[in-house]
């Protein structure tokens, strides 16, 4: 009977284990906070919202989306960061949402 219950619960926290690890998917609704890696993004991008990403986090997250020359980095009164960069030999405006999306504009 033990063994019976003991293997009931390792079962159990096996499924538990298997379920904390299943990505989600975005957020396809701008009002709802976005569950995303770097590879997926909110196509309604950028969302205004309370940002909580600094300045220092929100270059770096510029430039890890492939952008460079960041300069003039500003947060507007949507809670979205702003600034002006380069990506692909091209200058372009480039934001960051609350969600973490990046987006050229």
């Amino acid at each position: 009977m033990k063994n019976m219950i003991l293997a009931a619960a390792l079962v159990a926290a096996s499924a538990l284990a298997a379920v904390a690890q299943t990505n989600l998917a975005p957020s396809t609704d701008a009002g709802t906070p976005a569950m995303t890696t770097q590879d997926t993004k909110n196509p309604a991008a950028p969302v205004a919202g309370a940002n909580s990403f600094t300045e220092a986090q929100a270059k770096d997250r510029i430039e890890k989306a492939g952008f460079s020359e960041i300069k003039d980095l500003k947060k507007d009164h949507s809670g979205i960061w702003m600034a002006a960069g380069m990506k692909d030999g091209k200058a372009v405006m480039v934001a960051l949402d609350y969600q973490g999306n990046v987006v050229a504009k």
